[in-house]
């Protein structure tokens, strides 16, 4: 069995990665997009409005984007405002979005999240977010039942433009292959980690395009080495399915004597033999 990683922020990790290999692995970060970009193409950003995308964001969780916008199509056909979704009765909304899935999990979560905008603000509205400090934006929206970091960027970053970096199961699992994080950081260490790593003006298009990569080509199962344009920047690649060895260095972090972050390690195994794991998420 495979000792567990200790207890970590993402706030020491970055440190650790600022001390030791930070410049590399930023090189690496710059090299990884741009041939995502000659694959997938330039993302170009484009605003929308935040109450839309949180509550979309809310219904994606664990499915996929045909369903999710199934269901918020039919629920605002039957709910067409705002505040008619917030006050509908609960049965009759996790109807409105059982395509989704976990109807009467998300259904109580989206007008929860409703009403303390409502409360908070008067209105449903959440423009106002492009004017707040970043992180009081952000602890803004994770304040809300149900919103956690992911939520929180999505909309920060989707609907607002604002430089912060939502990691879903796909970045997730492809920065620990690649090795540009450590192979147990979780996913709210990882969105601390990464957007350290990646300057902002690449966030959209990186975010965007690491998801396209893992979707077409870096599956959990059976992910298609051979024809992976990253094979030269994988770690996972490199080892024959194993990634970086990071666990010793961040151990260290508690005793202060981490070693140095060596991205091209191939000790250490990828941890991605289960899949993605399906959990609600936010």
């Amino acid at each position: 069995m495979s000792p567990r990683l200790p207890s970590v922020t993402a706030r020491q990790a970055v440190q650790v990665l600022e001390a030791t290999g930070f410049e590399r692995i930023h090189q690496e970060v710059l090299h990884i997009h741009s041939l995502l970009l000659s694959e997938y193409g330039d993302r170009t950003w484009q605003s929308d409005d935040p109450v839309e995308t949180l509550v979309s964001a809310i219904l994606s969780q664990n499915t996929n984007d045909v369903n999710r916008d199934r269901a918020y199509e039919r629920m605002r056909e039957r709910f067409p405002t705002w505040e008619a979704v917030r006050d509908a009765p609960v049965k009759g909304l996790v109807e409105a979005i059982s395509l989704a899935g976990l109807g009467p999990t998300k259904a109580p979560r989206i007008q929860e999240a409703l009403r303390r905008i409502t409360a908070e603000r008067g209105e449903i509205a959440l423009d106002f977010l492009a004017d707040l400090p970043l992180e009081e934006a952000r602890a803004w929206l994770t304040s809300i039942p149900g919103v956690g970091p992911k939520t929180a960027a999505i909309v920060l970053l989707f609907a607002l433009g604002r430089p912060v970096f939502p990691v879903d199961t796909h970045i997730h699992r492809l920065s620990r292959r690649l090795g540009l994080i450590p192979q147990q950081a979780t996913r709210e260490q990882a969105h601390e980690l990464l957007e350290a790593l990646a300057p902002p003006e690449i966030y959209y298009p990186f975010h965007i395009n690491l998801i396209a990569h893992g979707r077409a080509v870096c599956h959990a199962q059976r992910p298609e080495c051979m024809r992976c344009i990253l094979q030269e920047h994988c770690a996972y690649f490199a080892s024959g399915g194993r990634g970086s060895a990071i666990r010793d260095q961040l151990s260290g972090i508690k005793r202060g004597t981490a070693n140095a972050y060596r991205p091209t390690d191939r000790n250490l195994q990828a941890g991605d033999q289960r899949g993605d794991q399906l959990c609600l998420s936010p």
